[in-house]
């Protein structure tokens, strides 16, 4: 399964020959690409019970949501090794092109089955529009300044996750559910549109190089029975159920096959030169663990504001502004900073510190709090985490050479995606054990209110996977940032 493919085609000349306005355009449409993936994200929930009236078969609802999580976290490191093989326009193009393929399925769909279908298919095109949108950013910027375009990112998903549960009810409840992927297709044309001249002139780092379909497949093959143990694990099955027991084991199984394949492939799909790298070690399981305590935290969250504040659905996603514009606003901030700083790993220190102390006067204050000291604190959580994205994924890219920077960022979104999987999970086991509402269950908040344990536990497990994602990411070395003239040395004649 392994293929040999070509490298940089005739008349591709480095990025770096493209105008302030090119690079500006290609970053909006590549913005608008992942805007897609992103909504996706967030859009469907409201309106699944809408669908599930109109299809049938409400028992599998939930694989409406699981399907896309599993395709889109499983390939975004085979995107990242395709595009530095083939370039970035053709491999963005496929992957807007497949995500568009699965929405037409998804708004067609005359059954749960193809709806789900669908949904798998648009989640192989929205992982790569995750990694790849990071990506090209890295190839018209250097690091040095790259860090001030991740207020943009993380707008993105602000946008996305204000805008989603929004367009996704009113759609179900106004007009048609089917809306919700019919939406994608304007959308991702004129992404095409944007991106389809400018990005001719980006250079292709590969010349030549065998894709490892084994190890591809060993990885898709592990990374979807983790997802599948860690979404049904306390939900439909106990985490001692033999069917759980045995998603572990086959992802572990999967997994250890993939190391072997690691060190055994000529050219294993992941280099093994860019896995022992330090800074892409530590800053890959830093986002890790980042990822999986603010995905669990903006899921629980919701929960905690319903369920103990008494809020309504539409007064607790106003109320959960605070936590997405802090992010944003803290990425904003430490994009600014970081070509300010020769030391950028303290503006993350500090960042982080305070999310920490948030987190911990939200699970002490968390049984008696009024909403206007949760809005308060949840900022403050917000600014903190934001201030590391920038760092952590310039800092990633900076360590390895232009040839390899499409794996590193497709291995940082893999990891990023993965956690928060791994995070929603191990804070819903954390709240079975504590009598609390699981995800979802939030609305009920009449009945519920006083009937469950203390959410302080949710925000003290939070809490410890922050701390261990500011240890791990105070061992992470620091590499003085590449600036404009050192940007152009990989493509430069020696």
């Amino acid at each position: 399964m392994d293929q040999p493919i070509g490298g940089q085609p005739k008349g591709a000349v480095p990025g770096f020959s493209l105008s302030d306005r090119e690079k500006n355009v290609i970053i909006a449409g590549v913005l608008l690409s992942m805007l897609l993936a992103a909504l996706d994200q967030t859009i469907v929930a409201p309106a699944l019970p809408t669908m599930a009236a109109t299809l049938g078969h409400a028992e599998y609802l939930s694989w409406v949501v699981t399907a896309y999580l599993l395709t889109a976290t499983a390939v975004a490191p085979l995107y990242g090794k395709l595009s530095d093989i083939y370039g970035r326009r053709p491999v963005i193009f496929a992957a807007i092109l497949i995500f568009l393929a699965g929405s037409v399925i998804c708004a067609l769909a005359p059954n749960m089955l193809v709806l789900i279908a669908g949904r798998a298919v648009q989640g192989l095109g929205g992982g790569g529009l995750f990694a790849l949108t990071q990506t090209v950013i890295g190839d018209l910027v250097p690091p040095l300044e790259r860090a001030r375009y991740a207020a943009w990112i993380s707008g993105t998903w602000a946008i996305a996750s204000v805008a989603g549960p929004l367009l996704g009810g009113g759609f179900a409840e106004h007009l048609h559910w089917s809306l919700i992927f019919w939406i994608n297709l304007p959308l991702g044309l004129i992404a095409i549109a944007f991106i389809s001249n400018p990005l001719k002139k980006l250079a292709i780092a590969g010349a030549r190089h065998n894709i490892d379909g084994w190890g591809a497949l060993l990885l898709i093959t592990a990374t979807s029975l983790l997802l599948l143990a860690v979404n049904w694990g306390g939900n439909n099955y106990a985490w001692s159920d033999p069917q759980i027991v045995g998603l572990l084991a086959g992802s572990a199984a999967f997994w250890f096959l993939f190391g072997l394949r690691l060190r055994l492939a000529d050219e294993p799909l992941v280099s093994l030169e860019v896995l022992g790298n330090r800074i892409v070690l530590t800053g890959t399981v830093t986002m890790f663990l980042l990822q999986g305590g603010s995905i669990g935290l903006a899921v629980y969250l919701p929960v905690y504001m319903q369920a103990t504040l008494g809020l309504s659905p539409g007064d607790t996603g106003l109320a959960m502004l605070g936590l997405l514009l802090g992010m944003t606003a803290g990425a904003g901030l430490s994009g600014r900073l970081v070509p300010r700083m020769v030391n950028y790993k303290r503006i993350a220190h500090v960042g982080l510190a305070c999310a920490i102390l948030g987190l911990g006067v939200l699970a002490y204050i968390a049984d008696q709090a009024h909403i206007m000291e949760v809005e308060l604190a949840t900022t403050v959580i917000g600014i903190g985490i934001g201030t590391i994205f920038p760092v952590s994924t310039v800092a990633v890219q900076n360590a390895v050479d232009k040839k390899d920077l499409g794996i590193a960022t497709g291995l940082l979104t893999f990891l990023r995606s993965l956690g928060g999987a791994m995070g929603v999970a191990a804070l819903g086991a954390i709240a079975l054990g504590n009598d609390l509402p699981l995800a979802g269950e939030g609305a009920m908040t009449a009945e519920m209110a006083g009937t469950h344990g203390s959410f302080s536990t949710i925000f003290i497990a939070t809490g410890v996977m922050i701390t261990a994602a500011l240890l791990t990411f105070a061992f992470m070395p620091q590499k003085p940032l590449r600036g404009y003239d050192a940007a152009k040395a990989p493509i430069m004649p020696e």
